[in-house]
C-alpha cells in the first residue's frame, strides 16, 4: 500500500477529501480487537488521533461485560472506544439501531479530525452500515405474532413455498432468520431479496475504507474459543447471567439469547450442571465463530483483503499493520 493511500495520509474534508474509516472484521476470538489497538496506538504515535468502534451485536450490551468479551480498561490500551455496552439488554439494538448511532459516531470523529477504527464480526451490522438498510415496512403484528409461534421445521417448509429464494439460503434449523423472512413475505407480498435490492443510507461512498478480515485457521480458532469460554467463567460469568436473570427481562430479547447465557442460566436453574453449561457454551461459540467465518470469506468484497493465518503473534500483527499504514 503506497503511502498516499495508507489509513495515517492526510486528509481535508471541506476539501472534498474522504475521511479514512479503518475496518477490521474476523470471526469471535480471531485477535481482532488486540490488533485494533496496536494500530490505533500506531496511529497516535504518528500525531493522529485514533478511536475504535464497536461492530459486535453482544457487546453493545452494558450487561454482558464478561460473555462478550467486551475489552477491560487494561486491554483497551489507552485507547477511546465507543459503542461498546451503549445499550440496555432491555433495549434490542438491532442492526439498524446501531447503524444509524454508529454513522453519526464516525461522522462526529471525521469532524474532529479522528481515525474510527470499526472492529467486529456481526456481518449484518457491518453491511448494514456500509451498504444502507432495506426498507421494509412495518410488519403486522398478527402475522408476527403467527409465525413466531410455529415450529421452525413448519415455518421453514412454509417458507419454501413462498419464498424458495430465501429458503435457500438459510439454514432450515436457523428459527430467527427463518421467522423474519417468513413474516416479511406474508406481511408485505414480497420477499426480503425484494426489499434488500433497495437499500438506502450507507456510508461506504463517503468514506475511504481501509478495510481487512482476518481468517485464523480453523482448529487454532475453535481452540481460542474454548479458551475464551474458560476464562469467562474464570472471570465471574455465571455472576454476569445471574444479574441479567434477575432481572427478570423478556427471554426474547436479544441480550437473553447471547451465547453463554442460555446455556449458564440452565445450570443456574438446575437445568444442567455447570460442567455441561461450559461444554455448551464452548460449543455455541465455536459454532458461531463457524458461521462468522463462512460469512466473511464468502460476503464481503473480493477486493476486502483476507488475512490467513494458523497463529495469531507479532508476525501476524505487523502483516496486518502494514496493510492499513504502507
Amino acid at each position: 500500500m503506497s503511502t498516499a493511500n495508507s489509513l495515517d495520509a492526510p486528509y481535508d474534508i471541506e476539501a472534498g477529501d474522504r475521511p479514512p474509516l479503518a475496518l477490521i472484521a474476523g470471526p469471535t476470538a480471531s485477535g481482532k480487537s488486540d490488533c485494533a489497538v496496536r494500530l490505533a496506538q500506531e496511529l497516535e504515535r504518528r500525531g493522529r488521533r485514533a478511536v475504535i468502534v464497536n461492530a459486535d451485536s453482544s457487546q453493545v450490551y452494558a450487561d454482558l461485560t464478561i460473555l462478550s468479551a467486551r475489552p477491560t480498561s487494561e486491554e483497551m490500551g489507552g485507547i477511546e472506544h465507543r459503542l461498546f455496552g451503549a445499550w440496555d439488554g432491555a433495549q434490542s439494538c438491532s442492526a439498524a439501531d446501531w447503524a444509524r448511532v454508529a454513522s453519526a459516531t464516525i461522522t462526529e470523529l471525521h469532524a474532529d479530525g479522528a481515525v474510527p477504527i470499526l472492529v467486529g464480526g456481526t456481518g449484518l451490522y457491518i453491511r448494514t452500515l456500509l451498504d444502507g438498510i432495506a426498507p421494509i415496512p412495518s410488519i403486522d403484528p398478527q402475522i408476527r405474532e403467527a409465525v413466531r409461534a410455529l415450529p421452525v421445521a413448519e415455518a421453514y417448509a412454509a417458507l419454501s413455498i413462498e419464498d424458495p429464494e430465501r429458503a435457500a439460503r438459510l439454514a432450515p434449523a436457523d428459527t430467527t432468520r427463518v421467522a423474519r423472512a417468513l413474516e416479511v413475505v406474508r406481511s408485505t407480498g414480497y420477499g426480503l431479496a425484494h426489499w434488500q435490492a433497495q437499500t438506502s443510507g450507507g456510508i461506504v461512498d463517503t468514506v475511504r475504507l481501509h478495510p481487512v478480515v482476518l481468517l485464523p485457521e480453523r482448529q487454532t480458532l475453535y481452540a481460542r474459543c474454548d479458551l475464551r469460554f474458560d476464562r469467562m467463567i474464570e472471570r465471574g460469568a455465571v455472576a454476569e447471567v445471574e444479574m441479567l436473570l434477575a432481572r427478570n427481562l423478556d427471554p426474547t430479547l436479544a441480550v437473553m439469547r447471547a451465547i453463554g447465557v442460555p446455556e449458564l442460566a440452565g445450570a443456574i436453574h438446575g437445568e444442567w450442571s455447570l460442567e455441561s453449561a461450559v461444554s455448551r457454551g464452548a460449543q455455541a461459540t465455536r459454532n458461531y465463530a463457524k458461521r462468522q467465518f463462512t460469512w466473511l470469506r464468502h460476503q464481503p468484497p473480493e477486493q476486502w483483503p483476507r488475512v490467513k493465518f494458523q497463529n495469531y503473534n507479532e508476525t501476524t500483527l505487523s502483516d496486518i499493520l502494514l496493510r492499513f499504514l504502507g
